[in-house]
């Protein structure tokens, strides 16, 4: 079984060329943390430096997001921007296209150094690029029959996020925590972070067990919104609890189902916990959503990307539904193919 955890997204929105050199030399720091050899991060400070570069130079709204995955021995790559969108996206990836003369000569480059890379584009909504470097020494899992992306960010103003996301991979079976803290800031982060240390325990053990031992776990903070999910890909089934605003959905070409969870605050105010059962129909995925993300976004939106990698499918939803004055977070399921 592999849990995978992961800091908040730093957000760097290319204003200037300075952020693309703020953001490289928080990716070096990034490197280090994830036990990175020097190889591995001068990959990925071109990564950082290419797109950062790319997004100053072609698009409008650009940001960077850098997450660690410390357990994975990885740091993850986001760039958003708010278009025009890339009118030819073969040519685009083909290796030694540049639309900038940058140092890794365009996204072929990205893709050819990245461990894990996925695009999606449209016009004229905007492009969304992902690209992973991790350590060769890695103990990820790959015979996990799911896969797994998210995206939390900060409040505005804010250096710790309130929110906090978690997935455990076993086989077919996977689990997923989202937990909100009351607020934002420092305690809201604490008692985001409680959460996620109570699901590491065990988080194959059932959601509606989890969330009392969650309740119980938080009382010594300011307490969270919380959902726990325990999904079964070969069997097509999803058990959910919760306490709170943080949004199920799950979506594909024809479905689009809400998950609901009861209403009170882990580690405050909760009745006993109750658990429901719902299906998980191939080819769909499922999505966990903070009260940072709005909650009437059409599933249309992301049904362009339901077989691309999930932190696509996670960043296009922050892109276009965070708040603005809250933490947010995403966090999708999908079915490896």
């Amino acid at each position: 079984m592999e849990v995978i955890t992961g800091g908040f997204h730093a957000d760097f929105p290319m204003g200037d060329p300075s952020r693309v050199g703020e953001a490289r030399r928080h990716a070096a720091q990034l490197s280090a943390d994830c036990g990175l050899d020097d190889v591995e991060a001068g990959r990925l400070a071109i990564i950082v430096t290419e797109l950062g570069t790319n997004l100053l130079r072609h698009a409008s709204g650009g940001r960077l997001l850098l997450s660690p995955r410390p357990g994975r021995r990885e740091v993850e790559v986001i760039a958003i921007d708010r278009g025009p969108g890339i009118p030819d996206l073969e040519r685009s990836l083909n290796d030694g296209f540049s639309t900038g003369g940058t140092p890794g000569t365009g996204l072929g480059a990205v893709r050819r150094l990245a461990d894990d890379f996925d695009i999606h584009s449209s016009q004229p909504q905007g492009t969304i690029v992902l690209a992973r470097v991790r350590s060769a020494a890695s103990p990820r899992d790959a015979s996990a029959r799911v896969c797994t992306g998210a995206v939390s960010l900060a409040a505005p103003g804010e250096i710790v996020c309130g929110d906090a996301w978690a997935f455990a991979l076993d086989g077919a079976r996977a689990a997923l925590l989202v937990a909100d803290g009351l607020g934002h800031g420092p305690d809201a982060a604490e008692a985001a972070t409680q959460a996620v240390a109570v699901f590491a325990e065990e988080p194959l053990g059932g959601p509606r067990r989890l969330l009392e031992r969650t309740h119980a776990r938080l009382r010594a903070t300011r307490g969270a919104a919380v959902s726990l999910m325990l999904a079964d890909a070969e069997a097509g089934t999803l058990r959910i609890a919760g306490a709170g605003n943080v949004l199920g959905r799950v979506v594909s070409g024809v479905e689009d189902r809400t998950l609901l969870t009861q209403h009170g605050t882990a580690g405050l105010a909760m009745r006993s916990p109750e658990e429901t059962a719902a299906v998980w129909p191939a080819h769909a995925l499922v999505v966990l959503c903070s009260d940072g993300i709005e909650t009437r976004w059409k599933p249309e939106q992301l049904r362009p990307v339901l077989e691309r990698d999930p932190a696509i499918a996670a960043a296009l939803l922050a892109r276009d539904h965070c708040r603005g004055r809250d933490d947010a977070t995403v966090a999708v399921l999908r079915r490896k193919d």
